[in-house]
């Protein structure tokens, strides 16, 4: 699933064209390098994407084959560490 499509489904960021400029606008990284959001994620990746001054790390679980309900968002994803970009 592409990077774009899978903050959108996941619910991490809420329009896909808003997950799209995050990631043209380089504050979304992959295992530690900047992302494009054509880029296809898998379980197992680590996501940290900027927003503002605050950043948030997550560590994908599974990919989904499609949309999932609101109440399943959170189960695609752990996160790992939130709070103040370090400057």
């Amino acid at each position: 699933m592409r990077l774009d499509k899978f903050l959108k489904v996941s619910r991490i960021i809420k329009r896909r064209s808003v997950a799209g400029d995050a990631c043209s606008g380089g504050r979304v990284s992959i295992n530690g390098k900047s992302a494009k959001s054509a880029k296809i994620v898998k379980a197992g990746d680590i996501l940290e994407i900027a927003f503002g001054d605050n950043s948030f790390k997550v560590r994908i679980l599974q990919v989904p084959q499609g949309n999932v309900d609101k109440a399943q968002a959170d189960s695609l994803y752990q996160v790992i560490a939130e709070g103040k970009l370090e400057n």
